[in-house]
């Protein structure tokens, strides 16, 4: 008993160390672009969403990510499952590319 105590002690010692720098880096980008987004440098995600979505007719969308890099933001997208991204410039809210 006192074993599996310690083991399972021990995993979520392991599992809690190992997600901070995940989440910190997942929050990251999204802080970047909350700055961006401040600075009026580029549009809001929801502004993006508006814009791309209802043009993706058919498609599940996924979820996005944000390059401060590229200053812009990957829309992910899924149909008869296909996934698609669409690589959208922050600043204009233009579609740079769509791949599959």
């Amino acid at each position: 008993m006192k074993t599996a105590l310690l083991s399972f002690a021990a995993a979520t010692i392991a599992l809690t160390g190992f997600s901070a720098p995940a989440d910190a880096q997942q929050r990251k980008p999204q802080d970047e672009a909350r700055k961006e987004m401040r600075a009026g440098n580029v549009l809001s995600l929801r502004e993006i969403e508006r814009r791309i979505v209802p043009k993706m007719r058919g498609s599940e969308y996924l979820g996005p990510a944000y390059d401060s890099t590229a200053v812009a933001y990957r829309l992910k997208f899924i149909r008869a499952g296909k996934v698609t991204f669409v690589d959208v410039d922050a600043r204009t809210g233009r579609v740079l590319r769509r791949s599959n």
